[in-house]
């Protein structure tokens, strides 16, 4: 047995000395030291031996396993400087070649017309208030004098989780929160940025979510005036000076009486085109002198305070201030319409 072990061994260097590859190198492992390998056969038949043959040639075959297991071990470190080597001079670099420019990012036209925005309100001396996007019936509606199974209410389909839990419709809700926070002190100016959900089917001019941003004015003898002093102070300053404004009646349950608020159309200056359909007005946002029924709610007398809001969509602004043609650009993710807005 001793004999075999021996001419094992040399058979096996001998084989692993012409291995010229990995693969070789482990199938050849596996071949003599495997568990069906003729070393493991040999170690099998040790057991009719004798007592004084078998620590003899155990020690033998632990031999030639560690002088196999040692030339591959030496071959493989052969293999892995060879490739080291090879992968060396094939992955040179010419440290001379011009790098290549990072990708240029821009901020997106929805973030930067909502920064524009606020940034002429807050020039006004307007504060920026947030809420939660997910809102109670009752400051989504009920604060805002929408009663239970008004008909005012089927104006916004909503997303609702439970009865009186859902996916606020406006940023509404934001200006009741802060008129509570504030105790009926005034004067109340803000704005509130923030997305809002409806129950729409997408297409070029609607969206189930979007931006909105809505303003609030309370303070003593807040007039009509003010507001079209204030919007047409924005418009000017967001679409050029030569913008006109034009307000027409409206109804919304929160504010009496109520406008929605036109601008002359940037594109025909007034004249009439494809874009205001020939009339030479575009709408923009609702507006209107804040309901005594909502600051009464709220916490103020009507009798002592009056105020005014405003809302307005940030892609449709966005859409008039950069030409574009369909809402759903501005949340596909599409490189080419974003790439459009680096330099804007």
């Amino acid at each position: 047995m001793k004999e075999q072990l021996e001419a094992l061994k040399q058979e096996a260097l001998q084989q692993l000395e012409q291995a010229g590859r990995s693969q070789q190198l482990n199938d050849l492992r596996v071949k003599y030291l495997g568990k069906k390998g003729p070393l493991t056969e040999i170690l099998r038949g040790m057991g009719s031996l004798s007592a004084e043959e078998r620590p003899i040639i155990g020690q033998v075959a632990n031999d030639v396993r560690a002088a196999i297991e040692q030339v591959i071990e030496q071959k493989q470190e052969q293999f892995r400087k060879e490739e080291t080597e090879r992968r060396l001079q094939q992955e040179t670099i010419d440290v001379t070649l011009p790098g290549r420019k990072p990708a240029t990012g821009a901020v997106h036209p929805l973030s930067k017309v909502i920064e524009e925005i606020e940034d002429i309100f807050l020039g006004m001396g307007y504060t920026v208030e947030e809420g939660p996007e997910v809102e109670t019936d009752y400051y989504n509606f009920e604060a805002l004098n929408f009663p239970k199974n008004h008909p005012a209410r089927d104006m916004q389909d909503s997303f609702y989780i439970t009865d009186e839990i859902l996916m606020r419709t406006h940023t509404s809700p934001v200006q009741v929160r802060t008129m509570e926070r504030m105790k009926g002190n005034v004067p109340v100016k803000i704005i509130c940025p923030g997305k809002v959900y409806r129950n729409d089917d997408d297409d070029a001019t609607h969206s189930h979510v979007f931006t909105q941003i809505e303003g609030l004015v309370i303070d003593r003898n807040i007039r009509m005036s003010d507001l079209k002093g204030t919007l047409l102070q924005f418009v000017q300053e967001m679409f050029g000076k030569d913008t006109k404004i034009r307000l027409r009646p409206s109804f919304f349950p929160f504010t009496e009486p109520s406008a929605e608020v036109d601008v002359s159309c940037m594109m025909c200056r007034g004249e009439g085109c494809r874009t205001c359909k020939q009339t030479g007005w575009l709408e923009i946002l609702g507006s209107g002198m804040v309901h005594p029924r909502v600051l009464e709610m709220a916490g103020y007398d009507p009798q002592e305070y009056s105020g005014f809001a405003f809302g307005m969509g940030v892609e449709r602004i966005a859409m008039l201030k950069y030409g574009i043609d369909d809402i759903r650009h501005f949340y596909t993710n599409d490189l080419r319409f974003l790439q459009q807005f680096v330099r804007v």
